[in-house]
C-alpha cells in the first residue's frame, strides 16, 4: 500500500508586531501538522502577506510599494521554512509570495524538503487584480516535486481552472495536485474548488486545496479571504461518490490532515468505471475529427 499523509492549511492572517511573533506562529502550525503525522504540508496563496503588518504603516495599503519592501524579509522567510522542514523531516509548500523577478514580480511558491530547498512554482495565469492593479507578472513552466516518493504539482489558485496545466504536471508523473488559494468571496472560492475537483477527475488523481482566511482591513492586498480546506478525488471505485475525500468547515482556521491511498487512484487510472486519464489523447484527437 502506498500512503502519503497530507495537510492543507486553512490559514488565518494575523496582524503581527514582530518577526519573532511570525516565526513562532509558523513554527506552531508546522509542529501541529507534524504531530498529526503529516508528511506534506501546504500553505495558502499569499499567506506570507501578513508580513505586510511589519512594514511601515504607509505601505499597508500600497500594493505597489509593499512589493519591494517585502523582499527584505524574504531571506528570513525562506530560511525559517527550510529549518522547519529539516527539523520535522517533512515537505512544506510555503505560502506564495510576490518575489522580484527580472524587472518585475512573480507570485512564487517555494518548496522545502527534509534535505533542503526543492525549488519553486510560479503562478502562470494572473487574476485581474494581480494583473491590473498589483502588476504581478505571470511565470512560465510547470514543475513536479516529490514527497516521500509521491510526485505532486502545484496549481496556484487561478491556475487550477485551466486543464492543460495540471495535465502537463500529471504527464510528468504527478499523482497529486496541490492548490494554494486566496479568494475574497464564496464565488471565487467555488471557482477554485470546482477547478480542483475537475482536475482530479480529468487526471484521475488527488487534489488538495489550502485556502487563505483573512479579515484584515489594515491591508488592501489581503483584506478579505474566505474558504475551507478540501481534498478531492475522482468519483470512482473505492473513492467517495461525490469526489470529496475530506473537507474542513467554512472559514474555520486549522489543518485538514488526511492519508492518501495512492493505490486507489492508480487502480482507477488502470481499471476504473471510466478511464479519463487513458482517454485524454483520444479526446484531443476528436476535437477536429468530426464532420461539419
Amino acid at each position: 500500500m502506498s500512503i502519503l499523509r497530507v495537510a492543507a492549511a486553512a490559514y488565518p492572517v494575523s496582524f503581527l508586531t514582530s518577526w519573532d511573533e511570525y516565526a513562532a506562529k509558523l513554527s506552531r502550525w508546522v509542529e501541529d501538522a507534524a504531530g498529526r503525522g503529516a508528511e506534506l504540508l501546504v500553505f495558502p496563496e499569499y499567506a506570507p502577506l501578513e508580513l505586510v503588518s511589519l512594514l511601515p504603516a504607509e505601505l499597508h495599503h500600497d500594493i505597489i510599494g509593499m512589493r519591494p519592501a517585502l523582499q527584505a524579509l524574504l531571506p528570513d522567510f525562506l530560511a525559517l521554512h527550510e529549518r522547519l522542514a529539516w527539523k520535522h523531516r517533512l515537505t512544506i509548500v510555503a505560502g506564495s509570495v510576490p518575489q522580484a523577478q527580472g524587472a518585475g514580480y512573480v507570485n512564487r511558491a517555494h518548496v522545502f524538503g527534509p534535505q533542503g530547498p526543492l525549488g519553486h512554482q510560479d503562478k502562470l495565469l494572473m487574476t485581474r487584480f494581480e494583473a491590473e492593479e498589483w502588476h504581478i507578472d505571470p511565470g512560465a513552466g510547470v514543475k513536479v516535486f516529490e514527497a516521500n516518493g509521491v510526485k505532486f504539482g502545484i496549481a496556484i489558485c487561478y491556475d487550477s481552472e485551466f486543464p492543460h496545466l495540471a495535465q502537463a504536471q500529471a504527464e510528468r508523473g504527478a499523482e497529486l495536485l496541490v492548490v494554494p488559494s486566496f479568494t475574497s468571496s464564496r464565488a471565487g472560492f467555488t471557482r477554485v474548488r470546482v477547478g480542483s475537483m475537475a482536475r482530479a477527475l480529468e487526471n484521475q488523481c488527488y487534489a488538495l486545496h489550502a485556502p487563505l482566511l483573512a479579515d484584515a482591513p489594515w491591508s488592501y492586498a489581503i483584506e478579505d479571504a474566505v474558504g475551507e480546506a478540501g481534498l478531492y478525488a475522482p468519483a470512482d471505485l473505492g473513492l467517495p461518490e461525490d469526489g470529496v475525500v475530506a473537507r474542513g468547515d467554512w472559514n474555520a482556521p486549522g489543518w485538514l490532515v488526511h492519508s492518501l491511498d495512492l493505490d486507489l487512484t492508480r487502480r482507477v487510472r488502470e481499471d476504473g468505471q471510466v478511464l479519463n486519464w487513458r482517454d485524454r489523447a483520444a479526446g484531443l484527437e476528436r476535437v477536429t475529427g468530426g464532420q461539419a
